[in-house]
């Protein structure tokens, strides 16, 4: 789908390639001139006749920033919620359609492409953190079973980044911006293309201090690609790229603690007359942090032999992650490399038609890393208590069709299968685990150290399965289509639910339930037999527009089969993963944009979420935790001379949230609203700034995600405050 992406040039054309495996490509000529943001006609065309939740965002619909976060890069995105833990480059929570909801961090349910390699690891994990909007000339967003194509069996679908390329953004940019809590941001990329080569640099620096107390976060991005027509018929393009994050983790607060000074972070529990309240982390004495740095170097290649196609991707990662957690979990260091490779074939007779006939495609993904596990003493790092060997594999076969049938109806028929595996290898030899704790009653007095007997964390499973899907879809004309799909989704386990550090506290480590127990038996490690997540799922969906008012709206529900959940208790600690046996997603994702007037625009972006338990013999029929009901993002875009442009924005949740699975606290609705505005002086120099949460709204912009909530427990994660932003963006 990413014509635009792999573009060569011959004379004054490009010809296009694909970087999204699985995706529908064409080999066209396309006229430079004629995608000024990037991104080819026939691109959005079949965006546009896809049958199934697909977004295309371009530059015109990612917002220029002076806080550029996934966030705002995704708020017109229906379908996707993004919810904001700490303000910064960080680790928002993202979720399509629940897959992945309940994961702190969230870490899997989304697969995560970068230039259509992944940025998600072997075992379906990712880091959010390092996926770059502001390196991205679109933003792809495949929802359910259209991200099949692409390797993606998973509930919710896929992103995809695409970076811009030397024939698609010639010449360099430099842009400059900053702001609130120490808000700064530089970035600049030079793109070139000559005799059939094209190249394009690009780097960027974000800083920030944060909104609140112990909330510094930095990235630096650097990618390269390169782009060479080996003849008229095949083409190959190069990537590489760096990214570097680090961020302070400011943890949850109270409800109370929220509303009397959003700015603080939490202390822990107190002692009152023998009793402990408000359970939470120490962020003050554990000073969580991560550190993660990637490597990712890629090639693909593409040749076209009249209406056949055949697409060769490989890709390499290397991830070294450092996360220091409370002291219930301690510090978790994983370090290793990830090798991808695709292969995809499209047979496309009818070059008019926006999809191809048939195509397949096969993706495989193998990595290994070695993780150490150590206690957290007072912000550093203490004894090795854990050490692993982890290997996983995942492999994604698709084959596909779309078979025109009568008068403008197509039945695309697919089916995919996938095949992981997920080893460990318990390399730690002592025999017994060391732990630590701090007295509840003087959280920084350190208690004598103790041991647990060494359990075995060793495993090795494998996960397959089919998922079909079968769509339709009716194009009454050339402006709209309205289409209906059943589908299977599944995903297997990730190492991270395979193996979770328990029985810690918020004032003692993994494997100590009882702070003044140095020696009592516990495990420090589970390791539970978790089975792949399943789900069962139909929508329908009309998309269309009509002189200046477009719509795109779906309507789902998905039967879901041993949802996967990670449990904390009501202090926050890990508890570990384990099945539901049933629950049920249904939710309604509708995009909305018109001209009212001549200079006066409109769009909306609605997500509605009902996810329940199905006869659940602890939590019954109640809400599954963590998924907000109603999102909405609402925008009015004001052009007030050719050069001037005013907005206004709304961000609205308008119903309370459930904290915990049993529904007994919620997070409270909120309202936001922003103001930005553009003032281009010439073709080459442009000026921005914006105010955000304009109204200075104390909320909650997310919440941890536990099974069993007290109304006194740190749980909820304040939004920033109202910010002032302003920047520049040259190009030349």
């Amino acid at each position: 789908m990413l014509g635009a992406l792999l573009a060569s040039v011959s004379g004054q054309a490009c010809l296009a390639q694909s970087a999204s495996p699985g995706s529908t490509i064409s080999l066209d000529t396309i006229v430079v001139e004629g995608a000024a943001d990037g991104v080819p006609s026939f691109v959005r065309e079949r965006f546009f006749a896809t049958a199934g939740g697909a977004t295309l965002l371009t530059e015109a619909d990612i917002p220029q920033s002076g806080n550029p976060t996934l966030a705002q890069a995704l708020q017109n995105a229906p379908g996707v919620v993004v919810q904001q833990f700490f303000g910064g480059n960080d680790q928002p929570r993202v979720q399509i359609r629940g897959s992945g909801l309940q994961q702190n961090p969230v870490e899997r349910g989304i697969l995560v492409l970068r230039d259509g390699l992944p940025l998600n690891r072997a075992d379906g994990s990712y880091i959010v953190g390092l996926a770059n909007p502001g390196q991205a000339q679109s933003i792809e967003v495949y929802r359910g079973q259209t991200a099949h194509r692409l390797g993606a069996t998973v509930l919710g679908g896929a992103l995809n980044f695409v970076s811009p390329t030397g024939s698609s953004a010639p010449g360099s940019k430099v842009q400059i911006s900053g702001g609130s809590f120490g808000q700064f941001n530089a970035s600049g990329q030079t793109g070139f293309r000559k005799d059939g080569v094209d190249g394009l640099l690009q780097a960027d620096v974000s800083r920030s201090n944060g909104y609140r107390t112990y909330n510094d976060s930095q990235r630096i991005s650097a990618s390269a690609n390169v782009g060479i027509a080996l003849s008229e018929t095949i083409k190959t393009r190069f990537f590489a790229g760096y990214t570097d994050l680090s961020f302070d983790v400011s943890g949850p607060l109270t409800k109370q603690g929220l509303r009397l000074d959003p700015k603080q972070v939490h202390g822990g529990p107190r002692v009152v007359r023998g009793v402990a309240v408000d359970p939470g982390p120490n962020v003050l004495r554990d000073k969580p942090r991560r550190e993660a740095k990637q490597f990712f170097i890629g090639n693909r290649t593409t040749a076209e032999y009249g209406p056949h196609l055949v697409d060769l991707g490989l890709g390499y990662t290397y991830t070294d992650d450092m996360f220091r957690f409370p002291i219930s979990s301690g510090v978790r260091v994983t370090k290793g490399g990830d090798l991808t490779a695709v292969a995809r074939y499209a047979y496309k007779p009818v070059e008019s038609a926006a999809l191809p006939l048939f195509e397949t495609t096969a993706q495989y993904v193998v990595g290994s890393a070695k993780r150490e596990n150590y206690l957290n003493q007072g912000g550093v790092s203490g004894a090795l208590f854990g050490e692993s060997d982890l290997d996983a594999s995942t492999l994604s076969l698709y084959v596909g069709a779309n078979i025109p049938v009568w008068q403008n109806v197509t039945i695309s028929p697919a089916l995919s299968y996938a095949y992981a595996t997920r080893d460990n290898s318990d390399t730690y030899l002592p025999a017994r685990r060391p732990t630590n704790a701090y007295s509840p009653a003087s959280p920084y007095t350190l208690l004598p150290n103790g041991s647990v007997p060494t359990q075995s964390t060793t495993y090795s499973r494998s996960y397959d399965g089919w998922s079909p899907s079968l769509s339709a879809s009716w194009r009454p004309d050339a402006n709209q289509i309205v289409y209906a799909a059943v589908s299977r989704s599944f995903e297997p386990p990730t190492h991270d639910d395979l193996l979770a550090t328990i029985n810690g506290t918020p004032n003692s480590s993994p494997g100590r339930p009882n702070p003044a127990a140095p020696m009592a038996a516990a495990a420090a490690f589970s390791t539970p037999d978790l089975k792949a997540q399943t789900a069962t799922t139909l929508e329908g969906g009309w998309r269309g527009r009509h002189g200046t008012f477009s719509w795109d709206g779906v309507v789902y529900y998905s039967w879901v089969d041993k949802e996967l959940l990670s449990l904390r208790d009501a202090t926050g600690a890990s508890l570990g993963a384990i099945n539901a046996d049933k629950t049920r997603h249904f939710g309604v994702e509708l995009g909305l944009g018109a001209q009212i007037f001549e200079r006066l625009t409109g769009r909306l972006a609605y997500t509605y979420q009902d996810f329940r338990f199905v006869y659940d013999p602890v939590r019954g029929d109640n809400r599954v935790a963590g998924a907000p009901r109603h999102v909405i993002h609402a925008t009015l875009q004001y052009q007030a001379t050719e050069a001037w442009m005013l907005q206004a924005a709304l961000r609205w949740n308008p119903e309370k949230t459930p904290v915990d699975n049993m529904n007994t606290l919620y997070a409270d609705p909120y309202a936001l609203f922003d103001l930005r505005t553009e003032y281009q002086f010439n073709e080459r120099l442009t000026m921005f700034g914006e105010v955000t949460n304009l109204l200075d709204k104390t909320y909650a912009a997310s919440t941890l995600i536990v099974d069993q909530a007290r109304p006194d427990q740190a749980a909820f994660l304040p939004g920033t405050g109202r910010a002032f932003y302003a920047g520049l963006k040259a190009t030349f």
